[in-house]
């Protein structure tokens, strides 16, 4: 209900330049989680090998979407330095080029075709360029509150996951039915919560503000009598 509610209020009232990358971020998810994944769920079943590998190839595309995203972050937050934006674009291409050469070489050690490797290691690259993006943010004193609560979404989505990744890792997948199914569904859900204030709430609160102190800011003008 957050994604679809969400997604409609970007669609009729929240059109901006600045939320295309938002946009097409929650209908991807959308669609992946509403539409094909219960579509492939209900034809095939929960136990199927059919649902089994789309779900972790939408998985490393909802990754790749959420990689995306952030790089247009970085792009929103060096709008007034061209510059810097050239820079950070050319570290963040590099940055994705060792990401797959990483995954590709340990599956060739491994020779076993798990995409979720993949995925993993995506995640992690994400964990760090959204802290990296925050600092950036506070660095160059953005002055743009949407995107620091978007930012501070895209973290929940990825820390906790990620660190249950780890232990996953660590245990060899032991907890991997009884903590991943519920760490990622609840992340998600934080941050399309975090992201609605941010996008919908937040404006009408703070034009609240500033139209309350520009009242009061009339009200305390000394009138002098002639």
């Amino acid at each position: 209900m957050l994604e679809a509610g969400l997604f409609l209020y970007l669609l009729l009232w929240g059109r901006s330049r600045r939320r295309v990358g938002v946009s097409l971020y929650i209908g991807s998810l959308l669609a992946v989680d509403a539409v094909g994944r219960n579509w492939v769920l209900h034809h095939y079943g929960f136990q199927s090998l059919q649902y089994y590998y789309f779900f972790y190839v939408t998985d490393v595309l909802l990754a790749l979407s959420a990689f995306l995203l952030i790089c247009s972050f970085f792009r929103r937050a060096c709008l007034e330095r061209r510059q810097m934006w050239y820079n950070l674009r050319l570290l963040l291409i590099f940055v994705f080029i060792i990401v797959v050469g990483i995954s590709g070489i340990s599956l060739s050690q491994s020779r076993v075709a798990h995409i979720v490797e993949f995925e993993q290691n995506l995640y992690f690259t994400c964990l760090v360029l959204n802290t990296v993006l925050y600092v950036l943010i506070q660095h160059v004193h953005a002055a743009d509150d949407e995107l620091d609560l978007l930012t501070c979404g895209m973290g929940i989505q990825f820390a906790p996951p990620a660190a249950n990744f780890a232990l996953v890792f660590l245990t060899h997948g032991q907890h991997y039915i009884g903590v991943l199914q519920y760490v990622t569904p609840l992340c998600t859900l934080a941050m399309l919560a975090l992201w609605f204030y941010a996008i919908a709430w937040k404006p009408r609160t703070a034009a609240a503000r500033v139209e309350g102190k520009g009242v009061r800011s009339l009200a305390q003008v000394p009138v002098y009598k002639a």
